[in-house]
């Protein structure tokens, strides 16, 4: 069964928490997977907890990180005939977690699968919202949550029918999860299979996240913003927010709701206008969204 199973790990400065991530793999009861970590310039001691543990180890510079071609690079190095993802900051809560990821993929029911992610105790009332509404613990995700990443697994051979896509910065699992979707592909959402991940961002990278997102949208929705969507989405938000914080007696949460919403809208309606720029010129430069996420983070 050895290399079988490819695990791929993305990485950088993830010292606070790789440790973690691998320890949580590694105590898997399946143990028959190769892993491979693509670093994009960490200067902390990311790689050398990441040492500790068997990888291979791929070292690329910050500026080179397009999250889509990363991805198709490491498959192309990848041995396995079952790609599984597993970010840097994801801890795996059971050692069941990629057994029970895998199970769809070895039995024939499915072509890609993803886990319910459960966000860390630290996580803020909207961040906790978020998830609960994003990886509902039985049943199936929203419609909008096609496929993500952070701790995930396909068949290789799927991934040759559609690489990730490479168009903008961010969103290649969202964009490959439509594109399954509208091909015939099944991807089933695994809530047995759970793991820790969520961010608590500042405002500033808040913006860059949302701002890439947009972009990729006007690619992979194909979609135009308006103002009257705008608005309507801002303040349904923030009255989703405000509920979620009174329920919590969370005072300064919605406080902050406020900028924090204003700038979760705002930086996707101009990412998004980037994007839809950038289909009409059929410009192939994405390195306008990668230079606001690094900058930002």
């Amino acid at each position: 069964m050895s290399g079988r199973i490819t695990v791929i790990m993305r990485s950088k400065n993830s010292a606070w928490v790789i440790g973690q991530a691998l320890s949580g793999l590694f105590s898997q009861h399946r143990r028959d997977f190769e892993l491979l970590l693509v670093d994009s310039g960490s200067t902390d001691a990311t790689l050398d907890i990441a040492r500790r543990f068997p990888c291979r180890i791929i070292q690329i510079p910050a500026r080179e990180y397009f999250p889509g071609a990363v991805l198709n690079m490491a498959i192309q190095q990848a041995r396995g005939e079952l790609l599984v993802f597993q970010n840097s900051d994801v801890v795996p809560l059971a050692p069941n977690a990629l057994e029970r990821l895998l199970a769809p993929l070895e039995t024939g029911q499915a072509d890609a699968t993803f886990a319910r992610q459960l966000p860390r105790p630290e996580a803020h009332t909207w961040v906790r919202r978020d998830y609960a509404l994003a990886f509902p613990p039985r049943g199936e995700p929203p419609s909008w949550m096609a496929y993500s990443l952070p701790f995930a697994a396909m068949r290789r051979t799927a991934w040759e029918r559609h690489p990730f896509y490479e168009d903008a910065w961010g969103s290649e699992d969202t964009e490959w999860g439509h594109w399954a979707r509208r091909d015939g592909l099944t991807v089933r959402y695994v809530p047995e299979a759970l793991v820790m991940h969520s961010h608590n961002y500042t405002l500033r990278q808040l913006h860059g996240r949302r701002f890439i997102e947009g972009e990729a949208d006007a690619f992979i929705l194909r979609d135009r913003v308006s103002l009257p969507l705008f608005l309507r989405r801002l303040c349904g938000s923030w009255a989703r927010d405000a509920q979620a914080h009174l329920l919590e007696r969370d005072l300064p949460g919605l406080v902050l709701s406020i900028p924090r919403r204003w700038v979760y809208h705002r930086a996707y309606w101009e990412g998004h206008m980037l994007g839809e720029r950038r289909k009409k010129s059929g410009s192939q430069d994405a390195s306008i969204g990668q230079r606001v996420v690094l900058d930002r983070s």
